[in-house]
């Protein structure tokens, strides 16, 4: 059931992309889109005909053998919709990111670590930099293989941790996308003891690891 809503969540996610883009400029070729979402080309070719099926979106001929697509008056009020409900959820996340990373925080503490690293590039590690302020304890680092630039909302970024030069205690995981894989890589360099991780991320974990609810080794 989980899966089944991020499967929606996702697939909401994408159609409402799509119809702002379409908004935005109808005569963008449908690999421009894929460009722009970050998907396969295929995937918005079926999602477009998805959306004209529902009678969201039109399409006319254009120049050069190419199509033109408008939003149908439909399509606007999906839009609309699927906008309140992008923000409705995003708010809901933030609330959640923010206890959680308050309760990971107070967790690190317990255990004597001031000094954290944080796993991953995502809406939460920017949640857990401003959280960390208000628990008292510091954010050495960014640890993020796909990471790019030298900073990250004032905190270094780092391809691995190896580059990460300051000492730390522990690392917290905050990879939304790739969490267990930033969790397991955490573990090869610190040991399980060390890493700890938001409850939102359902990470399984050892019973020696760290966990949101403050679990001892």
């Amino acid at each position: 059931m989980e899966r089944l809503l991020e499967t929606e969540h996702e697939n909401e996610h994408i159609v409402l992309g799509l119809l702002n883009s379409v908004e935005h400029d109808g005569e963008r070729s449908q690999r421009h889109i894929a460009a722009e979402l970050g998907i396969a080309l295929g995937l918005v070719n079926a999602y477009l005909k998805r959306c004209i099926k529902k009678g969201l979106v039109k399409v006319h001929d254009a120049p050069a053998r190419r199509y033109a697509y408008y939003l149908t008056p439909q399509g606007f009020a999906e839009k609309s919709r699927l906008t309140v409900q992008y923000l409705s959820d995003s708010f809901s996340f933030f609330r959640l990111a923010k206890s959680d990373c308050a309760r990971v925080f107070d967790a690190a503490k317990t255990r004597g670590f001031s000094r954290l690293v944080l796993a991953g590039q995502s809406d939460l590690t920017e949640i857990a930099i401003l959280c960390a302020v208000e628990a008292a304890v510091t954010i050495v680092a960014v640890v993020d293989p796909r990471g790019e630039g030298a900073r990250f909302m004032g905190v270094d970024l780092r391809n691995s941790y190896a580059e990460v030069t300051a000492p730390f205690d522990a690392v917290v995981v905050t990879d939304v996308s790739r969490a267990s894989q930033s969790y397991d890589s955490a573990v090869a360099v610190c040991g399980p003891e060390r890493v700890l991780a938001p409850e939102l991320l359902r990470l399984r974990v050892p019973a020696n690891a760290g966990t949101a609810t403050g679990s001892a080794a």
